[in-house]
């Protein structure tokens, strides 16, 4: 993984439009035409390379983000969708069926733990959620019906970190799919490097980076993406969860961008958890070495995009943080809001928010407590002018 970065290899991917434009045309048509019937049928059969059908299944304007991403986690191809949810689902629908189970990490998103509790049961796939920190465990819950280990490479909303190598050594001891949402980490942590077999992104987070478009995408082989898109059987074409060409162009353009914003979002990041944490504010970062697993995480991502720009605090109560974001938000230092990548600091409480499909009582096992508040810092110039407003806010509310 030394030799591979992934902002070299977008860098290194380039793009001529129709009439020679230094972006891709953009593809507005929704079905496309044929100069012979066999060559439809060939298309319709997946028999034909470089013929479009109908954008459902296929676009060049996907096909060129497609092949971007894919350059970026290294892996054979990918396939973009109209959101993170509208990639998770099909890929898990895609590996699993009636009888089968998964081994999930306990604390993920807040929209695949319903849909893995709530929603897949109802076609017979069952989930085990477990530490995914702890590889015994994790072992423990695999069953003969198991087919998927999944987790997030940090998780959401407690910034745990999976030991993707680790986990990956389970998978294929046990003939498993390693899936994994990269969401948090992009460029930071290449999965399919680590021996993820899928990796999975929000693109409406970092990737895209500026709160105006909803798409996903999953990375993996040709083989399991040509499945997933098969006219037949693809979970993917089935279902239907296309991204849309104009969106699909946007958040290319912005890709170009993501090495840059993911130093500033990390810079800022750490030096806001590290000064809190001196505050004696109970302070999550993977960038901290008291986190539990600042030293695997260290040998897991490339040095330069650092440790990521999602950090929580415990503030004790949430009448305490609830009171802290509205003052913050008044206050110019960013948004009471969901989500994640923006150029301005979001923040949330996540058990009121984006966990709050999470019972109460499995909120409090996992250790999500009311008084967490989660920060995506954004990308200010000034950071320490940044920090010392949040902290004045603090102490005007006694928590400092």
């Amino acid at each position: 993984m030394n030799d591979f970065n992934p902002a070299d290899k977008i860098q290194d991917l380039q793009y001529f439009g129709e009439f020679g434009g230094v972006n891709p045309s953009i593809s507005d048509s929704s079905t496309y035409t044929f100069l012979s019937a066999k060559t439809m049928f060939d298309t319709f059969e997946g028999n034909m390379e470089g013929c479009y059908l109908y954008s459902r299944h296929s676009s060049p304007s996907n096909l060129y983000l497609d092949q971007a991403l894919a350059a970026m986690e290294g892996t054979e191809t990918a396939n973009v969708s109209a959101s993170g949810m509208g990639a998770i689902t099909p890929t898990l629908l895609q590996l699993c069926g009636a009888g089968d189970h998964i081994v999930s990490s306990r604390t993920i998103y807040g929209g695949t733990y319903a849909f893995l509790k709530n929603f897949t049961p109802r076609f017979g796939i069952q989930t085990s959620f477990v530490d995914i920190t702890k590889l015994d465990v994790v072992e423990a819950a695999i069953t003969s019906n198991t087919k998927v280990l999944y987790c997030e490479t940090v998780s959401n909303p407690l910034l745990e970190v999976a030991d993707i190598a680790g986990l990956a050594k389970i998978a294929k001891k046990h003939n498993l799919k390693l899936v994994v949402d990269n969401t948090f980490s992009p460029l930071s942590v290449s999965p399919a490097k680590l021996g993820a077999d899928i990796v999975i992104h929000s693109l409406t987070k970092y990737i895209n980076g500026s709160s105006d478009t909803v798409g996903g995408v999953t990375c993996a082989s040709k083989e399991f993406i040509n499945a997933l898109k098969n006219v037949n059987s693809g979970a993917s074409m089935l279902l239907g969860p296309t991204m849309d060409s104009l969106r699909s162009a946007s958040v290319m353009k912005n890709l170009r961008t993501l090495h840059i914003r993911i130093k500033q979002h990390s810079h800022n990041a750490h030096f806001l958890a590290d000064q809190f944490e001196k505050d004696g504010l109970k302070t999550v970062y993977p960038g901290l070495k008291s986190h539990p697993s600042h030293t695997l995480y260290k040998t897991m991502i490339n040095p330069e995009y650092g440790f990521g720009g999602m950090m929580t605090i415990d503030v004790g109560t949430l009448e305490k943080a609830n009171e802290l974001m509205e003052l913050m938000q008044t206050r110019n230092l960013g948004y009471l809001a969901v989500s994640l990548g923006f150029y301005k600091t979001l923040f949330s409480a996540p058990g009121t928010s984006t966990s709050s499909e999470i019972p109460l009582e499995e909120q409090a096992e996992m250790g999500l407590t009311d008084g967490l508040i989660r920060f995506s810092i954004g990308l200010d110039n000034d950071i320490q002018r940044t920090y010392e407003m949040m902290k004045a806010c603090m102490v005007e509310l006694d928590i400092l």
